[in-house]
């Protein structure tokens, strides 16, 4: 435990201005990030310093990350529930995973892009009980779904769905944006870095879960698809786990609040105490788009790529088989297991390298030129993926290790260790009174990626 709090509190040191030696000071003079004048370097928002790392902080921020993904994670899970539900009409069946897909994407992206806009008068803490509270709605919804109205038509269920996907994707654009920007405020890269290891976590424990749900039921009965009452028991489970996760995040949340009070002089909006209105004089004057692309446009232009190239993975993943043999493979890698396994190798690789971001000496938040080359050299795994067993049709390098390790684990780490050290580094090359925009902005940019891969990813499946 002392080791690793040595890792979280010891901060490298790089210096900024000319005189320095090494190549960190060569990145760093050709593009020396912005310092305040007087005082307010580097400054917390509550009393003037840098704020203290506090483990029970960091563990908040990692369920918070947790939170934001979970939910997600749960419509996947729920796939084959929705296929037991869809199976009356082929159209629906054969084309909502790809509405899914659509409906999320676009309305995580157009959310996060207008709140991004609208910073003046933004409360984070409030966009971030929002989107917990939307989720716990969401997520309720959704459970009593799997046990009441059982019998409505497919279309019908696939618009209620087609909703709640909606409510859920604007939930994740509020979390997106109030998290990013709101962490922002304490200065500290750990706490990103908690964020983004609770995102991986949030990955792992949704594929243990789906492969241990396959595993459960008797090989006798696997000869067709699970039973229904076996995938509507697990559906009514994962949409009932993501409402308590979102329940639990939205206390602790609180919990944070309580520990890091704003004064009312630094608050964004101020009423005024005798008539409640608003003050407008008070409001937080906006940070232009545009100036903050040009202070992060390394880093920016890295998380956008490097989350638009991982979403060619997921569509890979779907398609390769292991390499044995179906008739006489064991059960972990028939393909109904086999595909759960290889998600979870990714998701624990992307674990890894977001935890690797946690030791000082791998930081690299002060050379954004070369996280953005390092994100460039991820389309190396790209090619990887044509030589394993696609669909059956046999592989090039036949090694199901090859697979799961060298591709898939090789491709997550890269993709933790990248995303995270490009959200940990955005406070550093901006004015302290422009941090929670770049926190909201680089969210923006994450999503950003996301949206433009995952239509791209179409391309990789044809």
């Amino acid at each position: 435990m002392e080791r690793l709090r040595n890792i979280f509190q010891q901060r490298l040191k790089y210096q900024r201005l000319d005189g320095g030696h090494g190549d960190a000071d060569i990145d760093t003079q050709l593009h020396t990030p912005p310092r305040d004048s007087g005082n307010e370097e580097r400054h917390d928002y509550e009393d003037g310093e840098q704020a203290e790392f506090s483990w029970l902080d960091y563990s908040i921020f990692m369920l918070l990350g947790i939170a934001m993904l979970w939910a997600w994670n749960m419509f996947l899970a729920a796939g084959p529930y929705f296929q037991t539900r869809f199976d009356s009409n082929e159209w629906v069946l054969a084309n909502f995973q790809s509405a899914e897909l659509s409906v999320s994407t676009i309305s995580n992206l157009g959310s996060v892009l207008v709140l991004t806009k609208l910073q003046a008068a933004a409360s984070y803490p409030k966009r971030i009980i929002s989107a917990l509270t939307i989720n716990i709605v969401t997520f309720t919804l959704l459970a009593l779904s799997t046990r009441l109205f059982v019998h409505v038509s497919a279309v019908t269920y696939f618009g209620f769905l087609m909703v709640m996907v909606f409510t859920a994707s604007l939930a994740a654009g509020l979390c997106q944006n109030g998290i990013f920007a709101y962490v922002s405020r304490f200065g500290r890269e750990e706490y990103t870095q908690g964020i983004m290891t609770g995102q991986a976590v949030a990955g792992v424990l949704p594929c243990l879960a789906q492969i241990t749900s396959v595993l459960s039921v008797p090989a006798h009965r696997m000869d067709d698809d699970l039973p229904e009452e076996t995938s509507s028991t697990s559906a009514f489970a994962y949409f009932l786990t993501a409402t308590a996760v979102s329940s639990l995040t939205l206390l602790a949340f609180f919990h944070l609040l309580g520990r890091h009070r704003l004064p009312r002089s630094q608050k964004p909006l101020l009423e005024d105490s005798t008539t409640g209105l608003l003050d407008p004089d008070n409001l937080r004057k906006a940070v232009p788009l545009l100036r903050l692309l040009s202070k992060l446009r390394w880093l920016a232009s890295a998380v956008a790529f490097n989350f638009a190239l991982t979403m060619v993975f997921p569509v890979f993943t779907q398609q390769i088989q292991s390499v044995k043999p179906v008739e006489s493979a064991p059960r972990l890698f028939q393909p109904a297991t086999f595909i759960p396994l290889a998600f979870l190798f990714w998701n624990i690789g992307d674990l890894i390298g977001r935890l690797l971001t946690g030791i000082p000496a791998l930081r690299l938040t002060h050379r954004p030129r070369l996280i953005l080359l390092l994100a460039l050299c991820r389309m190396v795994w790209v090619p990887l993926y044509p030589l394993c067993n696609i669909r059956g049709r046999g592989a090039n390098i036949n090694s199901d290790l090859f697979y799961l390790v060298v591709v898939q684990m090789g491709f997550g780490i890269s993709n933790g260790f990248i995303g995270s050290t490009c959200m940990m580094g955005a406070v550093d090359w901006v004015d302290v009174h422009e941090r929670e925009a770049a926190g909201g902005f680089m969210g923006l940019c994450l999503v950003g990626g996301l949206t433009v891969g995952s239509l791209l990813s179409f391309l990789a499946a044809m």
